[in-house]
């Protein structure tokens, strides 16, 4: 288990950040064949985007909305390079993705997939960590005393 950092800590980033969140909901829990596969795919993937430095990954964190929603939010450093990877024909993804989209089609609405970009600039961001480990932006790229960066969220985001 991480231990917590005491006290009050942000981000440690400042330059702008893509938040990538993507997942799969359950509709139908004996359709294993529909489901499964498409819950593997991930690992493989993120194992392959962390062992790579210039892959533009800085983090990810897997969730699960109880009972049937499954999905990981990534932090990149641009959408520029989540868009080459997401078309690389030599990375994991693409076979990844055609794979699922044929399970798609043939499991007839058994599994549900969503995915959501949102490209936040410099400025546009903040966060607070109280007495947490690291988690989520400050878990990706670090975290730097509150002080540091503003004691209020107005200053962390630029409003004076």
């Amino acid at each position: 288990m991480d231990k917590p950092i005491e006290g009050r800590v942000t981000a440690a980033r400042e330059d702008g950040v893509v938040v990538f969140l993507i997942g799969m909901r359950i509709n139908s829990f004996a359709a294993l064949r529909s489901w499964v596969p498409v819950a593997r795919a991930m690992r493989p993937m993120l194992r392959e985007l962390s062992r790579d430095e210039g892959s533009g990954l800085l983090g990810y964190r897997f969730l699960l909305g109880f009972p049937r929603l499954f999905y990981v939010v990534q932090y990149w450093d641009s959408k520029d390079r989540l868009l080459a990877y997401a078309a690389a024909p030599d990375r994991a993804h693409r076979p990844a993705w055609s794979a699922f989209n044929r399970r798609l089609r043939e499991g007839r609405g058994r599994v549900g997939f969503w995915h959501e970009t949102y490209v936040v600039p410099a400025g546009a961001h903040e966060s607070v960590y109280v007495n947490m480990p690291e988690f989520g932006l400050g878990r990706a790229t670090g975290t730097v005393p509150v002080g540091r960066r503003g004691e209020r969220a107005a200053e962390r985001l630029g409003v004076k």
